[in-house]
């Protein structure tokens, strides 16, 4: 399997995660996920999204798939900087 298939395979692991309505386990959750989602997705778009991920998971929002949206900014709207980014 692509590794960028494994990263959407695990993105959207994260986020069927993210989605257990457990109140206390947001507060855990939240943190761990900026941080997943900084690790995984790298640069400015990374640190972004691990801000979004952080908020998206703290407050009661927790029906947005926020890995898997990565997912597709990075390898299906942002496709042409992806593929530099591999071909250097």
């Amino acid at each position: 399997m692509n590794k960028k298939y494994k990263k959407l395979a695990l993105s959207i692991v994260l986020d069927a995660f993210g989605f257990i309505p457990i109140p206390f386990l947001d507060f855990a959750w939240a943190p761990l996920s900026a941080y997943l989602m900084t690790r995984m997705y790298k640069g400015k778009e990374g640190k972004i999204a691990g801000i979004i991920s952080f908020v998206e998971e703290i407050l009661p929002l927790d029906v947005i798939p926020t890995f898997t949206i990565m997912w597709i900014y990075t390898y299906v709207v942002n496709k042409e900087k992806t593929e530099e980014i591999i071909e250097i």
